[in-house]
């Protein structure tokens, strides 16, 4: 470790190259990173949030509760583990306000999920005419008492609460009655709604024209979810590799420079284990400093991010990514190894 201090203290320049070069990489991995996490949270809040195990769906609806309707004969006796929810999109607009797209989820008050929708101000819902919604339509300028249209429906909707995560699909969500999202849909009659979710993983419906799934089951079908994050796993997968070429490079060159010298302490009888500790401290030295200068941007970055932007700084997720960073560097940092092992302080010095 001695040895590999004196040699960043005595080739500041190149020590500083490299770990510019890290902690550009390192900052631009933790950043698509905390954007995959984001968008991926922005796709799955809501349904994460009524911390359900199960989800009943008509059998002919491919696994999209905005396609489903289920009957009450479908839908049979639910108990306190139950609860109905009914999925529609809708457009809400207010005169001066900006229009935006939404999910309506239509609850019975009586029923847990309504009574779990966490609430960052306002109250709950009384009322056919009142919804909460998702604090994204604070940022548009939405505030409480605000009076909404959803869709082509004349009939305004009074904004009672906002709930904070509640998005599916990245749409922010509109919670409201039951009745609501039947009026929506001009379904008055028939369908009671688009599924069931149940707390108990045990739970399945059984009837005709109906099939149950896992939440992970309906997370993994909702539309591109799966095709955003294979996209970003292969994006900050290729930068991990590139990282390990473009780092063993500069270690190699390093080390070539470096030969003369080797080859002197070799002649004095310096064992080689000790070059090569020397050599991997020197890599480790460059890349946790590299690494911690990019941690620090990352946070830096997570302050002033504007909340309309969907990333998620997640430091469990963050401080793995680092570490695979870490190994992969000290992979490319076994590429001049060899050379330090092979030197021959006759041809060397001679030379």
């Amino acid at each position: 470790m001695f040895l590999a201090l004196k040699e960043i203290k005595k080739e500041k320049l190149r020590s500083g190259l490299i770990i510019a070069m890290i902690v550009l990489i390192s900052y631009l991995i933790f950043i698509l990173t905390s954007l995959a996490l984001g968008l991926a949270q922005q796709n799955t809040d809501a349904i994460r949030s009524w911390n359900v195990d199960k989800v009943v769906l008509n059998a002919d609806a491919n696994t999209d509760m905005r396609q489903s309707f289920l009957s009450q004969q479908q839908v049979g006796k639910l108990t306190s583990k139950e609860a109905y929810i009914g999925e529609t999109t809708v457009v809400a607009k207010a005169k001066g306000r900006k229009q935006l797209s939404a999910v309506f989820i239509g609850l019975k008050a009586d029923q847990f999920v309504a009574k779990n929708v966490q609430l960052t101000s306002g109250r709950r819902v009384r009322a056919g005419h009142e919804v909460v919604v998702d604090e994204a339509f604070k940022l548009a300028g939405y505030k409480l008492g605000s009076r909404v249209k959803l869709n082509a429906d004349e009939t305004k909707y009074t904004i009672v609460g906002f709930t904070k995560d509640a998005k599916l699909n990245i749409a922010p969500a509109v919670y409201g009655q039951l009745s609501t999202w039947r009026a929506l849909r001009g379904m008055a009659n028939g369908p009671v709604a688009s599924a069931v979710v149940s707390r108990n993983a045990d739970y399945k419906n059984g009837r005709a024209g109906t099939k149950t799934y896992t939440t992970d089951q309906i997370i993994a079908k909702l539309p591109g979810y799966q095709a955003q994050n294979t996209t970003f796993g292969m994006m900050i997968g290729f930068l991990m590799v590139i990282s390990l070429v473009i780092i063993a490079v500069f270690l190699y060159i390093l080390t070539m420079q470096k030969l003369p010298n080797y080859a002197v302490l070799r002649a004095q009888g310096i064992p080689s284990r000790v070059l090569v500790g020397a050599t991997l401290s020197q890599s480790f030295i460059l890349v946790v400093s590299g690494l911690i200068i990019g941690s620090l941007l990352a946070a830096v970055t997570a302050l002033v991010v504007p909340a309309a932007v969907p990333m998620a700084f997640d430091i469990p997720a963050l401080s793995g990514v680092a570490v695979a960073l870490l190994v992969m560097a000290m992979l490319g940092a076994l590429v001049p190894i060899k050379s330090v092992l092979s030197v021959d302080p006759v041809s060397v010095i001679g030379g």
